[in-house]
Order: structure tokens, then C-alpha cells, then sequence
């Protein structure tokens, strides 16, 4: 037994699913289902959920092995979306749980992706079978869509957008409640120089975790730092292992004057603000600009740093790349944008953001930690510099599954999500099918 509201097989699929590393990898090819374009871990997961999906009456399918989706509800009708990604960022440091090893401590869940996005997923899935089981049948098909590479381009859903079956309106749990009406643009920014380098240097595994180990090898001495991850959104939860080596270096008077990259975090970034080194000073509606030095890598190949931006919806993402761009040819070292996302922004009046802002606030109180005040300070439909699936799916929202008053935990060591907030999320979204398929 669990000792939870799940049933115990609910708790077994979310214990297999968190067991299953799907992080993203190269291509390979399957012989029994051909190219998978993102490795053999996240297609692991996905035909793991759509098997048990399809055993409990569902319909699936998949698309280009990039892709999945379950549904029920009557055929040929109109269709509302539950879009989730199975893929996960690495395990990282720091962890004192097996990351890949669902646990339940005091009554919290921890495991890699209980939070984003596995555990949504499973969620959305729950709440889709407990209405099947309870003989639900919908005016709307209801439709859970599947990625496996959202940690890295997100090209799984954008295959959806371009061969599936688009829903009228979608909701993806991958992101904080309340409801979230715009979103940051994103670009990761790439400074390199292909000379080979003096030092051995590297930190960082992804563009969007804030890296929380850093080591260097120069003038024959070895430096090892550690850091603490978090979001590249959130920069500020996390401690940059890179600025802290950079640091360590400089209070020891290392010479690396012959490493341009290192120069250049010394002498533009380590203590400058996010605005200062983008050129992006401008507040709006959506924030400020944050920026994540998140992968350094420097040998006899060369040089480079992978720079991962959040930028203000009204804000140019060229005129930052510019802006850094200017600063980096000054040491010799060339600029290229390696990933853009273009903002979103959607109108607050929208009906079904009404419905989903006060399915939120009729179930808030139910979450951990909640205060009274909490009504009317998060209530309101807000924008994020994270990036969801919403600006990669037509007429898709980002909705929960985080709420804003608890610690962020994308990303970070320890993921984790307290039981009782799980089983609210589920029960959130049975609402949310329920209020959208009237």
C-alpha cells in the first residue's frame, strides 16, 4: 500500500514511469520501431504510458516516434488538448534520493520529473481514466499529447503542430499556476573560438539548468567548484558554478589572460547584472531579461560558452545577440544564435483562461503551504520567463502545475512534490476536462 489517495496502481505506473531515465539522446535506430530521433530513453518512456493508456480502453498513436497521445471521448469530435513532454534534463549533482527511484518521504514524492513534466503527465492521465472509470462521457474528445525532446527543441511537439490533429484549445501542466497568458522569448547564445586552448575547462550539461559544477586544469594546478542548479529562468535560485570558478581564479591571481572565454566572463559577465551584459534594461509585463552562463567547455578544440536568455515580450532578441555580440569580438571571439523561441502572449480575456483562473481558485487552498492572503495576491493570470510547449502547439495555454508561493523545483537536485499536492493536481485537472468539454 501507498498510504495515499492513489489507487495502487496509479502509484505503481507513476513509481515505473520516474524509474525510466529519459533524458535525450542521439538518434538510433530500433529494429523493431525504426529511427528514434531522440534515442532509445525517451521513446522508452512514451511506449511505456501509451501501452498502459491503450490497456485501459484508450485510443494512442505516434508520430514519427517523436510524439504520442492518448485520447477518449467521441471520434470525430471536437478535440481539447493536455499537452506534457516524458523527456527529462540529467540527474545533475547533489541528489540524496535516487533520481531515477520514485520515493515517498514524509509524505513528499521525490524522483526525477515528479515535477516537470512526468509527473504532470501521469496527472493528467489519472484524471483522464478516474472520469472513464466513473462512466464520464464527454461532449469533447480529450485528447493527453505526449513530447520526448521538450528539454532540448521541443521538434516533437512542433512535428505534433505540423501532422496531428490540432485541438481547439489545449493546457499544458509544465509550467506554475495561476493561469499564464505570456511568455519570454527564449534564445540560447553561443561564444566560441575554434583556436585551441590553454586551459582545460568545463561546466554545464544544458543551456537551461544553472550549472552546479565547474572544473578548470591551468598552469598545471587542477580547480573544482561546486555550484547549486536551478531553472535558467531563475537564475537567482540557483549559485553559478561558473561565475564561482571564475571567482576562485581570480582570488587566487591565476594568470588565464592567454584563455579568451575566461577573460570574457571575468571581465563582461561574472560581475555584471543580466541587463548589463545583454544591453536589455527594459521592465515590462513579462520582466526583466535574465541570462544563465550554463555550458563552458574549453581544450584543444577550442573555446566556447553557451549563454541561455530570457527576454521581455517587447523586447528585440537579435539586439541582445548584437548587443553580446560586440562585447565578445572585442576578445577575438565569434557570436551565434544556437536556439530561438519567439515569445507568447495571449489575450486575459479569453474564456477559457476565466474558467481555468477560478477552477485555480476554488482549489488553491487545497495545496501545501497555502496562506489566506494567497487570494489575493496570486489569483490573477501572470506571464513567465520559463518556456512552455504553448509556443510550439496552436491555442494552447501554460497551466500549473508549480504553485507560486512553494519553492521552484525544475531542475533542481531533490525534485520533488508533496503527496498531497499531487493528488490536488489531479483533481484540478479533472475539473479542467470537465469545465473545457462543456
Amino acid at each position: 500500500m501507498n498510504n495515499s489517495a492513489l489507487s495502487n496502481e496509479e502509484f505503481s505506473f507513476l513509481k515505473d514511469l520516474i524509474a525510466i531515465d529519459s533524458t535525450g539522446g542521439n538518434p538510433v535506430e530500433s529494429a523493431e520501431n525504426g529511427i528514434l530521433p531522440y534515442g532509445l530513453k525517451p521513446f522508452t518512456a512514451l511506449k511505456f504510458f501509451l501501452d498502459k493508456a491503450a490497456s485501459a480502453g484508450m485510443r494512442t498513436g505516434i508520430i514519427d516516434n517523436r510524439v504520442g497521445w492518448c485520447e477518449f471521448g467521441p471520434e470525430n469530435a471536437d478535440l481539447i488538448g493536455i499537452v506534457c513532454h516524458l523527456d527529462v534534463v540529467p540527474s545533475g549533482d547533489g541528489w540524496t534520493t535516487s533520481p531515477f527511484e520514485l520515493e515517498i518521504k514524509d509524505c513528499v514524492l521525490y524522483g526525477r520529473g515528479i515535477v516537470d513534466d512526468k509527473g504532470p503527465a501521469a496527472a493528467s492521465y489519472f484524471a483522464m481514466k478516474r472520469l472513464m472509470d466513473r462512466g464520464y462521457v464527454p461532449a469533447k474528445r480529450i485528447r493527453l499529447i505526449l513530447g520526448t525532446d521538450e528539454e532540448r527543441t521541443c521538434s516533437c511537439v512542433e512535428t505534433y503542430a505540423e501532422k496531428g490533429d490540432i485541438p481547439s484549445f489545449s493546457i499544458t501542466p509544465d509550467a506554475e499556476f495561476p493561469v499564464i497568458y505570456a511568455e519570454k522569448g527564449i534564445m540560447n547564445i553561443k561564444i566560441s573560438t575554434s583556436s585551441p586552448s590553454a586551459v582545460t575547462a568545463s561546466a554545464g550539461s544544458a543551456a537551461n539548468m544553472v550549472p552546479a559544477s565547474s572544473s578548470c586544469v591551468i598552469n598545471g594546478k587542477d580547480y573544482s567548484v561546486k555550484g547549486k542548479t536551478a531553472h535558467a529562468s531563475k537564475p537567482d535560485l540557483g549559485v553559478n558554478a561558473i561565475f564561482e570558478m571564475i571567482r576562485l581564479l581570480d582570488s587566487e591571481s591565476v594568470d588565464y589572460s592567454a584563455s579568451p572565454i575566461l577573460r570574457f566572463i571575468s571581465s563582461e559577465l561574472v560581475n555584471s547584472t543580466s541587463a548589463e551584459y545583454t544591453g536589455c534594461s527594459i521592465c515590462d509585463e513579462s520582466g526583466r531579461v535574465t541570462a544563465n552562463p550554463a555550458i563552458l567547455k574549453c581544450d584543444a578544440t577550442g573555446e566556447s560558452l553557451v549563454i541561455d536568455i530570457r527576454c521581455p515580450v517587447t523586447y528585440s532578441m537579435d539586439d541582445i545577440a548584437s548587443y553580446i555580440g560586440s562585447k565578445a569580438s572585442a576578445y577575438g571571439l565569434k557570436c551565434e544564435i544556437t536556439n530561438k523561441m519567439d515569445p507568447l502572449y495571449k489575450s486575459k480575456d479569453l474564456p477559457e483562461i476565466g474558467l481555468l483562473t477560478d477552477i485555480w481558485k476554488n482549489n488553491m487552498s487545497s495545496y501545501s503551504g497555502f496562506k489566506p492572503e494567497y487570494l489575493s495576491e496570486f489569483t490573477e493570470p501572470i506571464a513567465i520567463g520559463g518556456g512552455t510547449y504553448a509556443r510550439h502547439m496552436p491555442n494552447t495555454i501554460a497551466f500549473g502545475i508549480q504553485t507560486p508561493w512553494q519553492e521552484d523545483q525544475c531542475h533542481q537536485a531533490n525534485e520533488c512534490r508533496a503527496l498531497q499536492d499531487f493528488e490536488t493536481d489531479v483533481k484540478v485537472l479533472m475539473e479542467a476536462i470537465v469545465g473545457l468539454t462543456k
